[in-house]
């Protein structure tokens, strides 16, 4: 039986905004990570069936199928084919559900699955020049206000009654913990340096509670989620090898993990966040461990 396996995983660093990575292409970023791919896995490109690259703002810089770009980009064989997806925050993720169904199913053997996003150079929105995107049966049904992850995240800390010190609490610890895994070599193995640029740029070394109680609340007014607690702007890309177990073993490759389930699942596009509730339980479902969850929570 046929099964899905990654055996090699590599990423830039992630830049922050205006940071190290700004003045590169996007498409000389996703190159970068699939000759560092290649490099450090031993795989011939020639043998690549497919690249499969995730995407949200394909306009501009990123736009004319991105994929197929950062293939010819990288010097791989013009006969290596490439596609570019968009769902989103989770086209990436999409990309290896992909890549995993066609090794599953035989139409393919390596698939090469990841993905780019230069927000400095290609902002968020930008796609939508302005325009309403939604269409007229979209703004009957939810308003003209559009959707925004900001106001997502104040409606489930109001949910779930979530405060200001709490979100600034996390905040504070999830970047102490970063620093301290950089600084551990944590991340080194996955990263392909670009240029200077070796480490995570979002991380912030000198934050304090001080510090993240005097920021602003730009997505309601008193309300609990700043720059501080929300997702950071980024520029960066990543990639991974998707193969079977037989085939990487013909090629003297090893696996690193088996994609065991992929789901996607969907929920209330305006507070948008809590879809990760509904697909983890149906993962859990769908792998048919959600008894094995239950039992342990009794």
């Amino acid at each position: 039986m046929r099964d899905a396996v990654i055996v090699g995983a590599v990423r830039t660093p992630v830049g922050r905004r205006k940071g190290g990575l700004s003045e590169i292409h996007p498409v000389d970023l996703s190159a970068h990570v699939l000759r560092a791919l290649a490099e450090r896995t031993g795989l011939d490109p020639a043998h690549v069936d497919d690249v499969v690259w995730g995407c949200v703002s394909q306009v501009g810089e990123q736009s004319w199928n991105i994929g197929r770009n950062a293939v010819l980009g990288a010097g791989w064989p013009e006969s290596v084919p490439g596609t570019t997806l968009d769902r989103q925050c989770g086209s990436s993720q999409q990309a290896v559900h992909f890549a995993a169904a066609t090794v599953l199913s035989g139409q393919a053997d390596l698939v090469v699955a990841g993905g780019v996003e230069s927000m400095t150079r290609v902002p968020m929105g930008s796609s939508a020049a302005g325009q309403w995107a939604f269409g007229d049966g979209v703004r009957e049904r939810y308003g003209d206000a559009g959707f925004s992850q900001g106001v997502g995240a104040e409606m489930i800390a109001a949910r779930w009654g979530l405060s200001r010190p709490q979100l600034d609490e996390y905040s504070l610890a999830s970047h102490q913990k970063a620093a301290a895994a950089q600084d551990a070599g944590a991340f080194k193995e996955e990263i392909a340096p670009v240029g200077p640029v070796d480490a995570d740029e979002g991380i912030r070394r000198d934050t304090s509670l001080a510090k993240l109680a005097e920021l602003a609340t730009p997505f309601k007014e008193d309300g609990v989620v700043t720059a501080g607690s929300a997702s950071q702007i980024s520029d960066g890309a990543a990639a991974l090898a998707v193969t079977t177990s037989d085939w990487a073993h013909q090629h003297g490759l090893r696996p690193l993990a088996r994609i065991h389930t992929a789901v996607v699942a969907a929920d209330d596009p305006v507070i948008m966040l809590t879809a990760p509730i509904a697909a983890t339980a149906k993962a859990l479902r769908r792998a048919g461990w959600a008894s094995r969850r239950s039992a342990c929570t009794r």
